[in-house]
C-alpha cells in the first residue's frame, strides 16, 4: 500500500493510500462476506473514507489515520499468507493493537499478525492460539519461565491457553504428565451436601477443567491417560506431601487458595517440571476473613528470578463482547462506592458466584 499526501487544510493532514491485493487472494477474503470486515475497518475509522474497485483499495483522510489503515491491511495480507482466514473479531482486535501501539501504550514489539498467527496447538480441526497481545505474551512467558502466574477476569482465556500448552507439552515430551488441581472451595455453594463420595462431590467442580481437556484431545484418549496417571485431574489437598518431577502442573482458581496453601502448593515443585498458577482476584469465594494465596503471592515474588506475573484485563476477553463490558463495569462501580466485585469488602456478597471458568 502507498500513501501520498493530499490537499491540505488548516485542521488537519490529508493523505491517500493505495493498495492492490495479490490475484492469490480473493478479494472476499479480505473484505469478508457481504464485506463485513471491511464495514469494520469502515468503522473503526470514520474519519477515512474507504473505497473498493476491483482488487484496488484506496483510503483518504487523515494521514495518520490513513497510515493505521494501510498498516491494518498489510497486517491482515500476512495473516492470509498463512492460510488462516481473517474474522471480524481478529480484525478488531488487529486494529486495537495497532491503536494501543501507535498511542504509546504498548511497546510494539509484536504486530497483530504475530499474535494471530501463532498457533500453539491443533486439534481435531480447530487450532488454538492466542488472540490478544496480552495473551501471546502470556503464553510466551509459559515457554520462558518456570512458575507464571496468569492473572485477570474470566473469559481471558488463562486457564485454557494454559492447558493448551500443557497439551503441547505432553505430546512434544517435555514432559511426562499433566496435573491440574483447584481448591475445593465451592462458589456459594457446600460440597457437603452434594449426594455421593468425595471424589463425585469434587468431580463437578472440576468439571471445567474435563471440558477443556476434551477440547483438546481425544475424549476416547482421556480415561486411559487418567488411569495411567499421565494425566491427573485432583482437588489442591491431594497435592500435599507430593514432589512433582517431569510435569506440567497447573492451578486453576488460585484466589480460593489461602496463603499457606499456595506456599504448600509452589514447594511441590519438581525437577523438569513446569507451574502455572491461574486465578482472578476479584472472584475470591473464601470464608470472612482468609486471606486470598494469590493476592499475597504477588507481594512475595514479584521480582524472583524465574517466576512471571502476566496480567490480562478485560480487553483481553475473548467470550462474548458483553463479557468485557460487565466486568469494566464492576471494575467502575467498585471504584466509585469502595467495594470489590460489587459487595462491601468486610461481607460475602452474592455477586459473581457460581462457575467460573477461563
Amino acid at each position: 500500500m502507498t500513501q501520498t499526501p493530499t490537499a491540505h487544510t488548516p485542521a488537519q493532514e490529508q493523505a491517500r493510500a493505495q493498495f492492490t491485493v495479490p490475484a492469490a487472494h480473493p478479494m472476499v477474503t479480505v473484505l469478508g462476506s457481504g464485506d463485513r470486515l471491511l464495514r469494520v475497518i469502515e468503522k473503526a475509522f470514520p474519519a477515512v473514507d474507504i473505497h473498493v474497485r476491483g482488487n484496488e483499495i484506496s483510503a483518504v483522510g487523515d494521514s495518520g489515520e490513513v497510515a493505521l489503515v494501510q498498516r491494518m491491511f498489510d497486517e491482515m495480507m500476512l495473516v492470509l499468507r498463512t492460510g488462516q482466514p481473517m474474522t471480524e473479531d481478529a480484525v478488531e482486535r488487529s486494529i486495537a493493537m495497532l491503536r494501543a501501539s501507535e498511542n504509546g501504550e504498548s511497546d510494539g514489539q509484536e504486530t497483530p499478525a504475530e499474535v494471530l498467527t501463532q498457533n500453539i496447538l491443533s486439534s481435531r480441526g480447530r487450532t488454538i492460539r492466542p488472540k490478544t497481545l496480552n495473551q501471546k505474551r502470556y503464553v510466551d512467558a509459559i515457554d520462558k519461565h518456570t512458575i507464571v502466574f496468569g492473572i485477570g477476569p474470566a473469559g481471558t482465556g488463562k486457564t485454557y491457553l494454559a492447558m493448551a500448552k500443557a497439551v503441547q507439552a505432553l505430546q512434544s515430551k517435555q514432559v511426562n504428565r499433566i496435573i491440574l488441581t483447584r481448591p475445593a472451595v465451592e462458589a456459594g455453594e457446600r460440597l457437603g451436601f452434594l449426594p455421593g463420595t468425595l471424589y463425585e462431590k469434587i468431580d463437578p467442580y472440576l468439571r471445567p477443567l474435563y471440558d477443556a481437556l476434551h477440547d483438546m484431545l481425544d475424549p476416547d484418549s482421556i480415561p486411559r491417560l487418567m488411569a495411567a496417571g499421565t494425566i491427573e485431574v485432583a482437588p489442591l489437598a491431594y497435592m500435599r506431601g507430593r514432589t512433582l518431577n517431569d510435569a506440567f502442573i497447573i492451578l486453576d482458581e488460585a484466589q480460593n487458595t489461602s496463603p499457606e496453601q499456595m506456599k504448600m502448593f509452589l514447594t511441590r515443585l519438581g525437577f523438569d517440571s513446569k507451574i502455572v498458577i491461574t486465578g482472578d482476584v476479584t472472584q475470591v469465594d473464601l470464608p470472612d476473613g482468609t486471606k486470598s494465596g494469590l493476592r499475597q503471592v504477588q507481594d512475595i515474588l514479584e521480582g524472583v528470578q524465574d517466576v512471571h506475573f502476566s496480567r490480562l484485563s478485560s480487553h483481553d476477553v475473548v467470550r462474548h463482547k458483553l463479557v468485557g463490558r460487565i466486568v469494566d463495569a464492576y471494575e467502575k462501580y467498585d471504584s466509585t462506592n469502595g467495594t470489590q466485585n460489587g459487595t462491601h469488602k468486610g461481607g460475602r456478597g452474592k455477586a459473581g458466584h457460581g462457575h467460573k471458568g477461563k
